[in-house]
């Protein structure tokens, strides 16, 4: 798996939007944070004034609902796809991410977004409805295709 724009160019920075009220979301961010990057990564509390402020078009209330990773040229993933781009972007899960991109793979990645979205709908922290725009006053940081940090008092420290 490589992923690549329509044009077939390599990406060359990735976007990560995660749920800054989410303690999973923001443990997760902190370890893409501490890993080894192939592909650069900015990660940016979903539905914030910095997420509608790169992407004006994205349906900003979905990315709430899923992790969403979006391409220096436009690309758009969600849910297991964007799960399986962040580890392509990463040197050390770059090989595993081959694999879950694969027909024997894909279910493992399947099944893990599907736990972790379990988790997370158990365990979100702001008290709004899953989903509920949530817009900050201040900056955190398209078409369809195949992942400077901010971060909210709330966040814990990295390990």
């Amino acid at each position: 798996m490589a992923p690549a724009t329509a044009a077939g160019r390599p990406v060359k920075h990735l976007t990560v939007l995660y749920d800054a009220h989410c303690p999973l979301c923001v443990h997760i961010r902190h370890w893409l944070l501490a890993q080894r990057w192939l592909v650069p990564l900015a990660l940016v509390p979903a539905a914030s004034y910095e997420a509608h402020r790169r992407f004006p078009r994205l349906d900003h209330a979905s990315t709430l609902r899923e992790i969403t990773v979006v391409g220096d040229s436009g690309q758009v993933w969600q849910g297991t796809d964007a799960f399986i781009v962040c580890l392509w972007a990463l040197a050390e899960h770059r090989p595993r991410a081959n694999w879950l991109a694969t027909p024997a793979g894909r279910p493992f990645a399947r099944a893990a977004m599907y736990t972790a979205s379990a988790w997370r709908q158990a365990v979100r922290t702001d008290g709004s409805p899953e989903g509920a725009p949530a817009l900050e006053g201040a900056p955190g940081g398209a078409p369809e295709g195949a992942p400077g940090p901010a971060c909210d008092d709330h966040c814990p420290a990295p390990r």
